[in-house]
């Protein structure tokens, strides 16, 4: 033995691989994301990569400089969550031949490896939650339009209505954000104008938290009321007061299936990646934002 100890950086270059991958995220301030982005770094560590957490804002500027960088440096692969970027970019992306997942949103790119929740079908559910419990008036404020999880989400809580023959009301499907800020102004505005409601589901928990903090201001109890149902099942949703009854997405799950696949990508061909699309149920969380309506 000469005490010979291998150079990890030499050895790189030769094989032209960092062993790093970059994990892309529209905000790290929100609380959907740590369980998500645990799921990624422990896969990642696990097969001997390092992780690299670029945080976007959710600005498609900020995306193509970040790609555009991460390229320059020659990480072995990208994670993004929720691409903001238009087609024609993510496809330049694609033909540059770095492997990368999507996580979380389908970029309708054909062949493009995707993981995310079912949103259509866990938004029937919440709805359905709602309609088992009585209710009829039911408010869904959406996440940004734009998005393809929004429309999704905002078609199962009209496929729902439809499977119950309800007709839904155009002034109880608001366009929101995703946010807290969201949630609150659009309610407020809703009994502003005197709007009858006894439910609501919000496309996600922070609107969720929005939501019931205007109620009560307002002097409408939760569940008593109006009953409330969130989406995501970030930690907070089960302190909220009541807590929160809310659909789960199994994110930790979804991080390390998304890295599986990249990973798999890297260390074998790209083409192993290709037409991958992975879909996770949902999961209906019953807390004590809910309840059945009170006749009368």
């Amino acid at each position: 033995m000469l005490g010979y100890r291998p150079n990890g950086i030499a050895r790189s270059l030769v094989l032209k691989t960092t062993h790093t991958i970059a994990l892309l995220l529209p905000d790290i301030t929100n609380p959907f994301f740590p369980s998500l982005v645990k799921g990624v770094q422990l896969l990642a560590n696990e097969r001997g990569y390092l992780v690299l957490l670029c945080s976007t804002l959710g600005d498609e500027k900020s995306e193509e400089e970040y790609l555009k960088l991460l390229r320059t440096k020659q990480v072995d692969g990208i994670v993004a969550v929720g691409l903001v970027l238009h087609r024609r970019q993510i496809e330049r992306l694609a033909a540059g031949g770095i492997p990368f997942v999507s996580l979380d949103r389908n970029i309708d790119l054909p062949g493009a490896p995707l993981v995310q929740v079912n949103h259509r079908q866990s938004a029937m559910l919440a709805t359905q939650h709602l309609l088992a419990l009585g209710h009829r008036s039911i408010v869904h404020i959406t996440g940004p339009l734009g998005l393809r999880v929004s429309r999704e989400r905002l078609a199962g809580y009209l496929a729902a209505l439809a499977r119950a023959h309800v007709k839904p009301d155009r002034r109880l499907r608001i366009a929101g954000d995703f946010t807290e800020d969201s949630g609150y102004g659009d309610i407020e505005r809703l009994l502003a104008e005197s709007v009858s409601f006894t439910a609501v589901f919000a496309a996600n928990d922070l609107s969720a938290i929005g939501v019931m903090a205007a109620l009560k201001r307002h002097g409408r109890r939760v569940p008593e009321d109006v009953s409330v149902v969130g989406f995501d099942d970030i930690h907070l949703a089960a302190y909220t007061s009541p807590p929160l009854t809310t659909i789960q997405q199994p994110t930790f799950e979804m991080g390390r299936s998304a890295t599986q696949i990249l990973i798999d990508a890297i260390e074998h061909s790209p083409r192993r990646s290709r037409a991958t699309k992975t879909v996770f149920d949902g999961k209906l969380i019953v807390r004590g934002s809910t309840q059945p309506l009170r006749s009368g």
